[in-house]
């Protein structure tokens, strides 16, 4: 029996996860779709490349001939253009059709159009538009990098950038004079990231910094 499997991907720091699985659920409640497994399948990595475990299960474990897969945004699939055209190339080789919901051409079973010319057509504006698509998802990610990659020289240039390839948000010096109050134990430690501003990882490699009579 034909299934539907849906898969919804954020990065690591994209707080919209629920949003993509609700708006799959919603669509399917909407046109009577009963899920697999009743879940959306997710990965919170980046969309670069597909070595991500859930997505590996899906395409190894789950999805067979004559399934549909259901995502969001093309974007959610993927942001590499020509590794997520593979994708999508392997899927129809394997005959599992992906409904792409900002696509509205993807929601159409072509299959099930009898006038050969007119599904001929819906093919080729469907491609098109997929590969439109994926080009703006890999320009987006790109623009992206170019920005950091920017803010990384423009940081460097004004001698912002630390030892470890990260922006320093304090002296050493400011440190070591707060972290006396750890070290004294009036504070914890996590008290003290806490009111410094400061994430984790800085933190410890100040810490560690310190300990190594840096």
């Amino acid at each position: 029996m034909n299934k539907f499997v849906a898969y919804h991907r954020t990065s690591t720091k994209d707080q919209h996860l629920d949003r993509g699985i609700n708006e799959i659920t919603e669509y399917c409640n909407s046109n009577n779709i009963k899920l697999y497994k009743n879940k959306v399948y997710t990965d919170q990595k980046t969309g670069k490349n597909f070595d991500r475990p859930r997505y590996q299960m899906l395409k190894d474990e789950i999805l067979e001939e004559g399934d549909v897969l259901i995502v969001t945004e093309l974007d959610r699939l993927g942001r590499n253009k020509e590794a997520t055209l593979q994708e999508l190339r392997f899927y129809k080789e394997h005959n599992i059709r992906v409904m792409v919901l900002e696509l509205p051409t993807t929601l159409i079973d072509l299959s099930s159009m009898e006038n050969s010319m007119a599904r001929m057509m819906m093919e080729t504006i469907n491609n098109m538009m997929i590969e439109l698509y994926a080009s703006m998802a890999q320009a987006e990610i790109e623009k992206k990098e170019k920005r950091q990659r920017e803010g990384i020289e423009a940081k460097k240039a004004r001698g912002e950038w630390g030892d470890y390839g990260r922006p320093r948000k304090m002296t050493f010096e400011e440190f070591s004079t707060h972290y006396r109050l750890v070290q004294e134990g009036k504070k914890k430690p996590f008290e003290l990231m806490g009111e410094l501003g400061l994430s984790k990882p800085t933190f410890y490699r100040y810490k560690n910094q310190i300990e190594k009579g840096c």
